[in-house]
């Protein structure tokens, strides 16, 4: 007899596996994912605020003081001293100097300090629409790469039925053959459903039990 050659097999079956344009375990889809990773804008807040200088923070400080009610009524009562000063209730160098601390050195060191302030609390804001956009983006990156996987699965689901199609045609076999066998299993599987479910449960004897007479 004549001896197969190992080799010879290996070779012929390797050469083979290459021809498979389509494996059973290939990859339908390679997903991309997006470049963009989420950031925690509060922490990066935190971060900025503790890394800027003494101006900075009591920019912010004063700002976030001015905007309470505490701030509200230091300004009520300079505004009252003021009217019992412009009715020569008071003595004219206390009207003068509430006028002066409520007209200019207020209105003229406040003012920038609260724009200062304002910028750099509005800094969250700017990095909060900034972090909702790349997101937005990176969702809809993600929906492009789920739409492109599903038209990818169509497409061998589609391959894979025009096969079984020819392979039943090779078979001498209908469509119209299978659909009736396969309805008839499912009658058949329904009525033994039926059978099963409407079937009385006997009560086991138990040990011991006398027969009845």
């Amino acid at each position: 007899m004549q001896e197969t050659n190992p080799s010879a097999i290996a070779n012929t079956e390797t050469t083979q596996t290459p021809a498979q344009k389509h494996s059973p375990t290939r990859v339908l889809f390679r997903h991309e994912p997006h470049q963009h990773q989420p950031r925690n804008v509060n922490l990066l807040m935190e971060a900025e605020q503790a890394a800027a200088g003494f101006n900075t923070k009591l920019a912010v400080a004063l700002t976030q003081g001015t905007g309470t009610m505490w701030t509200a009524y230091v300004f009520a009562v300079l505004a009252i001293i003021g009217l019992f000063g412009l009715l020569g209730w008071l003595n004219p160098f206390v009207f003068l100097l509430t006028t002066w601390i409520s007209q200019q050195f207020l209105q003229l060191v406040l003012l920038p300090v609260i724009l200062v302030g304002q910028n750099v609390l509005s800094r969250k804001a700017e990095l909060q629409a900034d972090e909702q956009f790349h997101t937005t983006m990176s969702t809809y990156h993600d929906i492009e790469q789920i739409m492109q996987h599903l038209s990818a699965q169509d497409a061998e689901l589609l391959r894979q039925a025009k096969m079984l199609m020819h392979l039943l045609e090779k078979n001498g076999i209908s469509i119209q053959q299978l659909e009736a066998e396969v309805g008839k299993i499912s009658q058949l599987e329904t009525y033994t459903e039926k059978l099963s479910t409407n079937a009385p449960a006997n009560p086991a004897s138990t040990e011991g039990e006398k027969p009845s007479a």
